[in-house]
């Protein structure tokens, strides 16, 4: 019973802190959110429209 309670807490915690991490990336916008952002040649960050 106890054993249930924590794998469910640890699926729960889990599922919020990847909600909140890809909440935070979508703020920041496309290519600011990327984790090749250093070495990316598109021109995101030059585009401004």
């Amino acid at each position: 019973m106890i054993a249930s309670i924590i794998i469910g807490c640890a699926i729960f915690g889990y599922s919020i802190w990847a909600l909140y991490k890809f909440i935070n990336r979508s703020k920041q916008g496309k290519c600011a959110a990327c984790e090749l952002k250093k070495s990316c040649s598109s021109q995101c960050s030059q585009s401004k429209i």
